[in-house]
This record gives C-alpha cells, sequence and structure tokens, in this order.
C-alpha cells in the first residue's frame, strides 16, 4: 500500500496560538535517555529499519523493510519520555521523524501496532504510570462534556469531511465485496446494520450519532420512520439538508440532543460507531438507555470498534495521543466488555455479530489517500501543515491497528432473550 503522497515534505513550526506548546521540545534529560535505550533495544528485533541525521541505521529488516527517518533524536527521545502514549504521534507532527521515500506510514506503523502488546517489557509495565498522562476531568463523558467532546471533532468542519468522505458522508467502516466503490461499500454497511434491526416498512427507528444522515435515509427508503440524534450542529444543519434532498423529510426527524434524554421507545434502535464516543463510565447507562427505549420484540443493529480485552484492561486508564488530539473522551471496549454490560445492566444480549476489521483497513487506507490528493483544497478552508500531520498520522494509525487486529470492528445484533430468528 506504498504512497507517495506520504513523501515528507517541510513542515513549519506550529502556530502556537493553534497547537500550544506543540513546538515546545521537553527537557527530561533522564527520561529521554531511558526512552532512547527502551527505542533501539525495541527496533532492533523489528522488521524495519531507523536512520538517523549522523547516517547510523538501527533495526531487524532489511533494505526492503518500511524505514523511518529520525530527523531530530533530541525532539523524538525528550516527547517520548515526557509521555510515552502522545510523544510519538507529537514527534510526527512537527517532523521530529517521518517514514522515507518509498515506506508508507500505516507500514510502517503496522509494524509496531502488530507487536504493541510486547513492545515494553513486563518489568518496565509497572512504571507506566510515570510516563503517561491521566484523563482530563474535563473531557468525562457527562452531558455537557460528551457536547464539548464531540464539538471538537466533528464540528470541526462539514467541508473537511466532504473532501475525503464519499458521497454518502459515511463515516464508519465500510462492507466491501468485489468490484465496489467506497460509496457501495457503505451502503451495504448500513444495510447490514438496518437488517440486523430488522428494520422494514412501517418500523420507527432511534438511530443514535445519526452523523450526516447517510443510515437515517437509507431507513427512510425501506419505509420506516427514523428519528435521529446527534450532538454536533455541524452535523445537524448538513444532515437536514441531504435528508431534505433525497427526499425523506418527511420521515425523519434529526436531533441536538443527548442520547440519556430519550423518552419514547421504538421499535428498532441503531447505532454506528457512537459507542466509542460514550466513555467506559457511561456504557451501562448507554446501553440501559437502549434497552429502555426498545419496544417489546424489537431488535438493535450497532457497529463498534473494540480491542482485545487484554489489551482494553491495559490501556483503559492511558491518555493516548487519539485522545488529545481526535476523540477527547473516547474510550474503545472489548466484546466481553460489551457482554458484560449486556447482561449486567439489560434484558438484551448479542445474538449476531459481523466482523469488518479487515474491511476498516481498506476504508481507511482510501480516506487517506484522497485526503492527502486533497490537501491543496482542505488547506483553502484554513487547515495547516500541522493538522495535514495530525489527521494524515491518525489515518495511518487506525489503519496499522486494524491490520494488527490490535483494533476490531464488529455489526452486533441486540435481543431479548427468549429470541426467534
Amino acid at each position: 500500500m506504498t504512497s507517495t503522497l506520504e513523501r515528507r515534505h517541510h513542515i513549519p513550526v506550529p502556530n502556537a496560538g493553534v497547537w500550544p506548546g506543540l513546538a515546545d521540545v521537553p527537557h527530561h534529560p533522564v527520561r529521554a535517555f531511558v526512552a532512547e535505550r527502551l527505542f533501539r533495544r525495541i527496533v532492533a528485533g523489528l522488521p524495519l529499519r531507523v536512520t538517523f541525521p549522523d547516517s547510523s541505521t538501527i533495526g531487524g529488516g532489511d533494505r526492503s523493510a518500511p524505514t523511518m527517518i529520525v530527523t531530530s533524536p533530541d525532539g523524538l527521545f525528550n516527547r517520548l519520555g515526557e509521555d510515552v502514549h502522545i510523544g510519538f504521534g507529537e514527534a510526527y507532527m512537527v517532523g521530529d521523524w517521518a517514514p522515507a521515500e518509498g515506506t508508507d506510514l500505516a507500514d510502517l506503523l503496522s509494524v509496531f501496532a502488530a507487536r504493541a502488546s510486547r513492545l515494553v517489557p513486563p518489568w518496565m509495565q509497572r512504571f507506566r504510570f510515570t510516563v503517561q498522562s491521566d484523563h482530563p476531568s474535563s473531557e468525562r463523558n457527562t452531558r455537557s462534556g460528551s457536547k464539548a467532546n464531540i464539538h471538537r471533532h466533528y464540528d470541526l468542519s462539514n467541508d473537511l469531511f466532504t473532501e475525503f468522505l464519499d458521497e454518502t458522508m459515511t463515516y464508519s467502516a465500510a462492507w466491501f465485496e468485489p468490484a465496489d466503490d467506497l460509496a457501495a461499500a457503505q451502503l451495504r454497511k448500513i444495510d447490514g446494520v438496518l437488517d440486523y434491526a430488522h428494520v422494514g416498512e412501517g418500523s420507527t427507528v432511534l438511530d443514535i450519532g445519526c452523523g450526516w444522515g447517510a443510515l437515517a435515509i437509507r431507513a427512510a427508503q425501506r419505509g420506516a420512520r427514523v428519528t435521529g440524534l446527534t450532538l454536533s450542529t455541524e452535523q445537524k444543519e448538513l444532515a437536514e439538508e441531504r435528508i431534505a434532498e433525497a427526499g425523506a423529510g418527511d420521515r425523519v426527524d434529526i436531533r441536538l440532543q443527548d442520547y440519556r434524554d430519550v423518552s419514547e421507545q421504538f421499535d428498532a434502535v441503531v447505532s454506528v460507531e457512537m459507542i466509542e464516543a460514550v466513555g467506559e463510565d457511561f456504557l451501562p447507562e448507554y446501553f440501559a438507555t437502549i434497552d429502555r427505549v426498545l419496544r417489546p420484540g424489537g431488535k438493535a443493529g450497532l457497529q463498534a470498534i473494540t480491542m482485545p480485552h487484554d489489551r482494553m484492561v491495559a490501556t483503559r486508564h492511558s491518555y493516548s495521543w487519539i485522545n488529545k488530539y481526535i476523540f477527547p473522551g473516547g474510550f474503545l471496549p472489548s466484546l466481553r466488555l460489551i457482554d458484560e454490560m449486556l447482561a449486567e445492566h439489560t434484558s438484551l444480549a448479542v445474538f449476531e455479530r459481523r466482523n469488518l476489521r479487515q474491511h476498516y483497513v481498506e476504508t481507511l487506507h482510501r480516506w487517506r489517500l484522497r485526503f492527502l490528493e486533497r490537501w491543496d483544497e482542505v488547506s483553502d478552508l484554513g487547515f495547516d501543515d500541522t493538522f495535514r500531520q495530525m489527521w494524515s498520522f491518525w489515518l495511518a494509525y487506525s489503519e496499522a491497528g486494524f491490520r494488527a487486529s490490535y483494533l476490531g470492528v464488529s455489526q452486533l445484533q441486540l435481543a431479548r432473550s427468549p429470541f426467534t430468528r
């Protein structure tokens, strides 16, 4: 999946007004020393190459292996020493390291992701709290916190998302079959969720986290009446425009409303990649709400990004680069945790599951290529080169996580027992 679009270009110093503190290199001599020694030890056993300004090279890969160029060892190792979960991504954002020409960023990151659970020796795991930040209390997903967290991502600009998403404006894993373009694969994914929820003629549907309305439109085309929930004012505005253009305005109601405040009941509940924004503390209330608003005999269709249970347990309290820059308040559950939450807090259980992990690899790759290809248009919207670095790192980082099975994504059918299929 090599892309020449990832080729390193000059990265200006981050604007302090937009990126406070990012340009400042932390000064932690002891921590930086330890970070460098650990980094060199880890890389020595990985199938990649890392080159330094003095032309020295480390790594267990041959010349065809993914190659990382460190342009500022001082910046990289001080940032890693300050916060191991945030420093690597920040170092990329400011240009302390980059993939070599001919190396795709996701290919490089996949090498690290495939060994994520073994990168830090077990004896050092007990010291992880000394080099990681705590989650800010302001990012907890209370009603006010959720709205602020959603605003920071989804209210960036509708035009930004239009540049790299397909015409359905669907921002979640697609479901590909041979010869599909992205739009066709997204509609297949949507149909999979609607089928799990048994949405058809006359159904009443609650869509928790409705995005820009693609699923609501598809459900309305089946003859359903849909209530869509979002906390993003930008999303609501564009979703309503798209729904009207599709001729579904009389069957779809988009609300700027928290899922916890819904009082009606529905034949079906759908929620696509919304669970990641709920937060671990609020998962019981999220699932209890689905249970409460689902009529007897009703079914729910969810799509959820997950982590293996052991990795979720190990990282559940970590404040990561993704939390700081992309999804504040985000938390990825495991499939096991979902089962436990349903059993403890609802009358629901998972009856069907569809694995879309490999499909997310392709989805993210297509998004990243389009984002990079359309960078001039994105830049014209007011986004700077630091944003380019941040957004491309996020897309590649996520692609690598799904490739390496560090991340998963599933469609889930929830229903009450007993259940006749």
